[in-house]
């Protein structure tokens, strides 16, 4: 018995390969409405906003008359030429405060990420324990904390560190409410997990590895945290600088309950202009140039910073 073998199959003709699905074009909008949600939200309670605030900075008129849309510009350059003291101080405390965040908030991550072990889980949630009280109440609280005659002020006094921030033009006599040192100091305890959490997940990410290779190569361990650990973690240190910086710059409620009136930031200047006084032009006016003041900086600082992440 033979088994006859079936012929060969001759080859397809050049160019008729199997013709590929088309993708539904459901399927294709699929990503565009999964996008829809956040584009619509970024619009209503973002970019509608904006527009009606760009509109109320160049009207004129008064509450009792109506405001119309005039297209008087002259508004920006009066608000600026009489608030810019307030637009430096709110600079100047708010990168203070910054800077005292990275000074402290860094060693913590640090040893969070490195040297906490078992207590990592711990330790975090202590760092974001003050998000579960309001802000408004941690403020109070150091109203409290540095209040005149207070223990606080009592050790500071005794140690001498008031002679020092009196120099500096931080305090003024044996007291710390209602000076710039009570502003940043209230500034910085509130905005320091916002530098911290990003710092932590930075260093988290480094390799212990790399710690290792660079011992093996007979680095100190100063050298290794100049050379391996702090520029690996430029993108933890830009993004907490941001996170700090941007809302410290307008924030109003430490000058309002920790300061006095040679203290008030433009955060404070909007504030009253929009329900004090109840000028909108000039209020709105000071929020664009805020954020443009904020947007230049920051531009120019992530250019300057160089970071791969954030460019």
């Amino acid at each position: 018995m033979t088994v006859t073998e079936a012929p060969p199959a001759s080859p397809a003709p050049a160019g008729t390969g199997p013709v590929p699905r088309k993708q539904p074009v459901r399927r294709k909008l699929v990503p565009y409405w999964l996008l829809l949600p956040g584009i619509l939200w970024l619009l209503v309670f973002f970019a509608l906003p904006l527009v009606y605030q760009a509109s109320t900075s160049v009207q004129t008129g008064s509450l009792e008359e109506g405001f119309e849309v005039t297209w008087h510009f002259q508004t920006y350059w009066d608000a600026l030429s009489e608030y810019y003291p307030q637009f430096l101080r709110s600079v100047l405390y708010a990168g203070t405060a910054t800077i005292l965040c990275l000074l402290l908030g860094y060693p913590l991550a640090y040893l969070i990420a490195f040297k906490a072990g078992r207590w990592r889980n711990l330790l975090l949630v202590l760092v974001i324990a003050p998000f579960f009280t309001s802000f408004l109440i941690r403020t109070l609280a150091w109203k409290t904390i540095l209040a005149d005659g207070g223990p606080v002020v009592d050790v500071l006094n005794t140690i001498g560190f008031l002679d020092v921030t009196g120099w500096l033009g931080m305090t003024e006599g044996n007291r710390v409410l209602a000076t710039p040192l009570a502003v940043v100091t209230g500034l910085t305890y509130n905005f320091l997990p916002f530098m911290i959490l990003p710092l932590y997940t930075s260093l988290e990410r480094i390799d212990p590895r790399l710690h290792e290779a660079a011992g093996d190569l007979y680095a100190k361990p100063s050298t290794v945290f100049r050379k391996v650990t702090f520029p690996l973690s430029m993108p933890g240190v830009v993004s907490g600088t941001l996170l700090t910086f941007i809302p410290a710059s307008g924030d109003y409620v430490n000058a309002e309950l920790l300061g006095s009136t040679d203290t008030r930031m433009v955060g404070n200047v909007i504030q009253s202009q929009f329900l004090r006084v109840l000028d909108y032009p000039t209020a709105a006016a000071l929020s664009f140039i805020l954020m443009a003041v904020v947007l230049i900086m920051v531009t120019v600082y992530i250019r300057r910073a160089g970071t791969e992440d954030l460019v």
